[in-house]
């Protein structure tokens, strides 16, 4: 582990697993297209896929010396967002975020098997137990419904990259359905990449056609909290009520909620039970826990007679060698 990210070295050549810099005569693996996962410099190869790159080109990143395999790599589609994966290298893999619960256009995870795993633990806490997606779906549609029989328009706020998308898909029999400008961006995106995301016009175009003073509708955002101008205006303007979706609606604490009127817990990560049931998947030996609930998943999984523990300093040196 260093300031960079994960590195490998292995088979005489260095592997860098999604690095703050792209890094030259090395390998840069880039797992998906959120921005807290793209490098900032890229002077190295850059193995990603075709997704990833267009989406990052998008916004404004744009992966050059990039390559979509390699002899010595293994990919797995990790179910995350469009274009995300984990990577198989020897007998290690990285999961980069994953989730192995189908949403909409997306499938779950692919999981190999492998001696060690380097999991992310997003929401590795008991606390996060998400509901299944029939079960979400269900419940939105008899709150959208409810709204609509009253008159009210609706904001489904989700993640520019990957929330809003499964949003539009997953409500898209609603009509008439508006995007915010940014997300429209982005669908507009996935339909070019062969995703099938119902057809909408934007917020600004939709409002200087006066078509918002016609309520109800619905309208899939970013997620903004409570306060963004936009959503007081929104708000304020046209009495819209605002669902948000995110894997911290299950949190115990009111410090992750952005007090929308309905908060779900639609997460684009495994919650607890799936980070486990990944880990027994994997047969590994070893796991490295990252990226979240870090000390307290590693010491739940050692309670189940795994060999766990947070990757925090640790020579990966060692993981060649077992």
């Amino acid at each position: 582990m260093t300031k960079n990210g994960i590195t490998l070295s292995a088979n005489g050549m260095t592997i860098n697993l999604d690095p703050r810099h792209a890094m030259p005569d090395s390998v840069n693996f880039v797992s998906h297209a959120h921005t807290d996962h793209l490098p900032n410099r890229k002077n190295g190869l850059i193995l990603t896929t075709r997704e990833t790159r267009e989406l990052a080109m998008l916004r404004g990143n744009d992966l050059i010396n990039h390559v979509e395999s390699l002899d010595e790599f293994k990919l797995y589609d990790s179910g995350h967002i469009l274009g995300s994966r984990g990577l198989l290298l020897d007998d290690v893999f990285y999961t980069g975020d994953i989730c192995t619960r189908g949403r909409g256009f997306l499938g779950g995870a692919n999981i190999p098997k492998c001696k060690v795993l380097i999991t992310e633990c997003t929401f590795g806490r008991e606390e996060f137990i998400f509901p299944q997606t029939a079960e979400i779906v269900k419940r939105v549609n008899e709150i959208i419904s409810e709204m609509f029989h009253n008159g009210k328009p609706v904001l489904l706020l989700g993640y520019q990259l990957g929330k809003a998308q499964t949003l539009s898909y997953l409500f898209g029999h609603w009509a008439p359905m508006y995007y915010h400008d940014s997300v429209k961006g982005m669908n507009d995106l996935h339909t070019w990449l062969g995703i099938q995301i119902k057809e909408g016009i934007g917020h600004t175009e939709a409002e200087a056609r006066g078509l918002l003073d016609k309520k109800p509708w619905i309208m899939v955002c970013p997620l903004l909290s409570e306060g963004n101008p936009f959503i007081k205006q929104m708000k304020s303007k046209f009495g819209a009520i605002t669902i948000g979706f995110s894997g911290w609606a299950r949190s115990r604490q009111p410090l992750y909620g952005r007090k929308h009127d309905y908060s779900i817990p639609l997460s684009d990560h495994c919650d607890y039970d799936e980070l486990v049931r990944l880990v027994h998947k994997t047969g590994a030996e070893k796991i490295y826990t990252i990226h979240g609930f870090v000390e307290e998943f590693a010491a739940a999984l050692n309670k189940m007679g795994f060999d766990a523990q947070p990757l925090k300093g640790i020579s990966l040196d060692d993981f060649f060698k077992q």
